[in-house]
């Protein structure tokens, strides 16, 4: 079984060849693959085998076979097993590709059927659990997951050329940081100490932005104990770029950027996409608006965005949606005014601006206005996919914002928790710096138009049954 083949280059290669160069080339190859169906003409069975890119019809006939070769694989046709064929490459009559069988080998027989492919895999929790079965019987989960490798190939090769350099930080962490959320706990017996699994790596990055590095990203999964949903999974992947020497805007810039050379390199420069029942158009530059207007525009809530600057108003309006207002800030209120009322219209690409500083305490205050924070989150398709901002390199500032955090009486000690070594790598100084978040996750349910999270999740996490 030398020079095996593989089904996607060689229908790449040979597709757009004439039935009569093919006929003049005799081109013999070896393949491999797991047959996926079979059926038979008089002398001629059909079969076709797959791997994980591509399909191909194999043609084996009566009359090319010696007898007992010809019996054998007769009796051993068996969807699902995996089949390598030596063979010619030629056309149908119909034009489809096709192998002519000269040799073949069963390399590994299956002991249990496969799921009828007409019928699929209809129940979600089964695709789910069984994401094996569902890769070899369905076309789309494929494609998804192919899709989701080249888009993660793409952020890489783009941000390369950007000269920026992937950096890996720790999945175990003293502490939880870099955001609030709850964690997962676990302990280490050598050390006798409890660790966490990351939330977030944004503030190790930024310790290596302090120690040197300027233009920096990190590929990584993250960790929060919180809820699941058809947005949320537990383990979820995310981007993480911070460079120094620049600001928010220049961020969101980069952030426009990305998506414009994914867009490119998937949909061959097409700037409409269809996701859910919309179209997201890409056209440049994304709008940009203020939280605030946003509220307005969209909540209906307010006669005119200067009540939005009212804080009896505010609260007024939060109590009437059911929106819990005790022991929460101004800004904290808006800011669950904006998630309840206002994400789900963000259809179109979208940056969010202006954010309160209460519920940014990473990002820099804006020079003008030290409430608003200079920090941006970007929207397409009704959900949030990036959270952005100009570093806070204040030390004195940040300790503060941890301090009044810890105070607050919605945090507690199991989902805050105060980052002394932090504050002491920012006293050697953090240079001006802007970073973006990113979810992998959420950007790939928009570029292959599913609905949740675990369709582009291989194994999403699950209850037990």
């Amino acid at each position: 079984m030398k020079n095996i083949s593989c089904i996607y280059k060689i229908k790449n290669k040979y597709l757009n060849f004439s039935k009569k160069k093919l006929e003049e080339k005799n081109l013999l190859i070896n393949i491999i693959g797991r047959i996926i169906s079979k059926r038979k003409m008089k002398k001629n069975i059909f079969i076709n085998i797959q791997d994980i890119q591509e399909n191909i019809q194999i043609l084996i006939n009566k009359n090319f076979l010696i007898k007992n070769k010809y019996l054998n694989i007769k009796n051993n046709i068996k969807i699902g097993n995996f089949i390598y064929i030596r063979g010619y490459i030629y056309k149908t009559n119909t034009k489809e590709l096709t192998i002519k069988c000269k040799n073949y080998k069963i390399l590994k027989k299956i002991n249990k059927f496969l799921p009828d492919k007409h019928n699929k895999l209809k129940k979600k929790e089964k695709k789910y659990r069984q994401r094996y079965l569902d890769l070899i019987i369905n076309k789309k989960t494929r494609k998804t997951f192919l899709k989701r490798i080249k888009i993660i190939n793409l952020i890489r090769k783009f941000l390369n050329k950007k000269k920026f350099l992937e950096i890996e930080t720790p999945i175990l962490h003293p502490i939880p940081g870099g955001a609030n959320a709850k964690p997962f706990k676990t302990y280490h017996n050598k050390l006798n100490m409890e660790i966490y699994l990351r939330i977030s790596p944004e503030l190790y990055l930024k310790k290596l932005i302090i120690g040197g590095f300027t233009k920096i990203f990190e590929l990584n999964k993250s960790f929060r104990n919180e809820g699941i949903s058809k947005y949320h999974n537990p383990e979820f992947s995310m981007l993480e770029i911070y460079e120094s020497y620049t600001n928010y805007k220049n961020m969101m810039s980069l952030t426009e950027n990305i998506f414009n050379y994914l867009i490119k390199k998937i949909y061959k420069n097409k700037k409409k996409i269809s996701f859910n029942k919309y179209k997201i158009n890409f056209n440049t530059p994304y709008r940009k608006i203020t939280i605030k207007q946003a509220i307005y525009k969209y909540s209906k809530l307010f006669n005119n965005i200067e009540e939005i600057e009212n804080t009896k108003i505010i609260i007024k309006k939060a109590k009437k949606i059911n929106i819990n207002t005790k022991n929460y800030s101004i800004g904290e209120i808006i800011l669950k005014i904006f998630e309840s009322t206002t994400e789900k219209y963000l259809i179109q690409p979208t940056f969010i601006t202006n954010y309160p500083t209460d519920v940014s305490p990473l990002s820099k205050s804006n020079i003008t206005n030290y409430n608003i924070a200079d920090r941006f989150e970007l929207f397409i398709g009704g959900y949030e996919i990036g959270n952005g901002f100009s570093e806070l390199n204040d030390d004195k500032e940040q300790k503060k914002r941890f301090k009044q955090q810890k105070k607050n009486k919605n945090s507690t000690k199991k989902n805050f928790f105060y980052d002394k070594e932090y504050i002491n790598a920012l006293k050697y100084g953090l240079p001006p710096t802007s970073g973006v978040g990113l979810g992998i996750d959420r950007i790939v349910m928009l570029l292959t138009n599913n609905k949740s999270i675990k369709d582009v999740i291989l194994f999403p996490l699950l209850k037990e049954i």
